[in-house]
């Protein structure tokens, strides 16, 4: 069993209420095989939502706003789901500072990437999770 970003699948949660759909990644939610999971709703956060960055372990809005607490807290309700399914890998959306595996953005809301994982997919790897980020 896989855990997958929710708007891969087609949900629309991304911060803009849009979706980023994989028909691959559909047909394997539809099939059983995979989960889809939206950490930022999880935590409580609305769509559509200001859009957010990782800067260390804060995650921040474009106007300041400290948004860790519900970071933090979807991160841990969606690891409940992995763990409750029985996921052994998760295929996340990359460079979301939720979801993002290997690169971010870098905090300055510019485009400008930088090494690191978001604050699920930083979870997941604690946790034993093979996590693949999904352009």
């Amino acid at each position: 069993m896989k855990v997958v970003s929710a708007c891969l699948s087609g949900v629309h949660c991304r911060y803009d209420c849009k979706a980023q759909s994989r028909p691959a990644i559909e047909e394997m939610v539809k099939n059983g095989e995979a989960i889809p999971v939206c950490p930022e709703q999880l935590g409580g956060l609305s769509t559509p939502r200001p859009p957010a960055e990782r800067v260390g372990t804060q995650v921040l809005t474009d106007t300041g706003a400290d948004v860790s607490a519900q970071y933090a807290q979807g991160a841990l309700e969606a690891l409940r789901l992995v763990q409750l399914c029985g996921a052994t890998e998760a295929l996340l959306k990359s460079k979301s500072p939720m979801c993002g595996a290997g690169k971010i953005y870098d905090g300055s809301f510019s485009g400008k990437l930088v090494e690191g994982d978001g604050v699920f997919a930083e979870l997941l790897k604690k946790h034993g999770i093979k996590v693949t980020s999904i352009e």
